[in-house]
């Protein structure tokens, strides 16, 4: 799958949005890519993550034990996709701050994968990784559907994406001047 047809895939569902967005890592956007409205379709987020499993089972050597979500965006694509893995997916939540792993135990030495849905700058992976390394287990890599950054995002393990689809962001106090006129939306989760 290339990244046209990953786009159209977000085109047909309604879920690139424009305007003014404060993304989840903070910085500012003229283009939003709403992937709860591709999410609500099962068949799109079915094709997309069977086409991500394939990337992953391309690149990651060995077994992977268990896919790995960040709650609360990595949740749908790391379910969907480890269905096409045939491996248990679990998610780490947020408690104080902090990435947990709440709800699931994993033994010694797991190899995982961890999978988002979009990545912006990484910051959900790297903190996922570290809360898994820090129960012992070994990160092989992490995925994603979209990759924002066109690879220029520092996960801290390979990262395998679906389609690397750059879309400019920018600091607050750097907007360009016809973004800056439009009144900002946050539409993310990091604060749920």
């Amino acid at each position: 799958m290339n990244v046209d047809e990953v786009i159209g895939i977000f085109r047909e569902a309604g879920a690139v949005l424009e305007g003014h967005f404060i993304l989840t890592s903070g910085l500012r956007s003229p283009i939003f890519l709403q992937k709860a409205r591709v999410f609500m379709y099962a068949d799109k987020t079915e094709k997309l993550c069977r086409a991500l499993a394939e990337k992953i089972r391309a690149q990651v050597r060995g077994q992977v034990d268990y896919l790995v979500g960040p709650a609360v965006g990595g949740l749908i694509p790391a379910y969907e996709t480890s269905r096409h893995l045939a491996v248990p997916a679990i998610w780490v939540e947020r408690e104080g701050g902090q990435f947990r792993l709440r709800r699931f135990e994993i033994p010694q030495g797991a190899r995982v994968v961890v999978i988002e849905d979009i990545v912006t700058t990484g910051l959900s992976i790297r903190e996922t990784v570290d809360c898994m390394r820090a129960l012992g287990a070994e990160v092989l890599a992490a995925g994603c559907i979209i990759d924002r950054s066109a690879g220029k995002a520092d996960v801290g393990v390979p990262l395998i994406a679906l389609a690397e689809y750059e879309v400019p962001a920018y600091p607050a106090d750097r907007l360009p001047p016809e973004l800056a006129k439009i009144p900002p939306v946050k539409p993310g989760s990091r604060n749920i």
